[in-house]
């Protein structure tokens, strides 16, 4: 079995999981965000010395508490934060669902129906969020993460072996 097939099972595996257990694999997204937001802000701390400037030396440590801060608020409460997250997602799809039905209008060619047909779905999708929110936050973002997984890995089996890759 190549790596490709291999990773392609693992993440059917993580996928079928993740929807199985939306709630705990959104609130272990929502941890996993919270470590990332941690260490940019120390990464932002270790910047210092390279600034040259007093100002620029004062926006970076802003920057690195903006981080730090926030990744505290999430790893101290990662439900309550995961509700939020559900709220930003759903804005952001909804945004980027009108952005690729803009885009869609104004491509000619072939590929610009399936623009609007992405942009639609997102826009719905995003919309959902919005208009269900909070009460979709306990399952949403894990059942979108599994989805996404899920999706990751049929373009692995699909996708020929001979591409470099996985």
């Amino acid at each position: 079995m190549t790596s490709r097939r291999i990773a392609a099972v693992l993440l059917v595996v993580a996928a079928v999981a993740a929807i199985l257990l939306p709630f705990v694999s959104a609130t272990l997204l929502t941890i996993g965000i919270g470590g990332i937001a941690f260490a940019a802000g120390i990464g932002q701390f270790l910047r210092l010395g390279s600034e040259a400037s007093t100002q620029a030396k004062l926006f970076r440590v802003l920057s690195a508490l903006l981080y730090i801060g926030g990744a505290v608020f999430i790893l101290l409460d990662p439900i309550e934060s995961e509700i939020s997250l559900t709220l930003f997602a759903g804005v952001l799809l909804l945004i980027e669902g009108v952005m690729e039905l803009a885009s869609g209008a104004t491509t000619p060619g072939a590929a610009a129906g399936l623009t609007v047909v992405d942009g639609v779905v997102t826009s719905i999708l995003g919309l959902l969020l919005v208009l269900e929110w909070p009460s979709d936050s306990l399952w949403a973002l894990g059942t979108l993460f599994g989805v996404a997984l899920f999706l990751s890995a049929l373009n692995l089996f699909r996708s020929p072996s001979n591409q470099p890759g996985v």
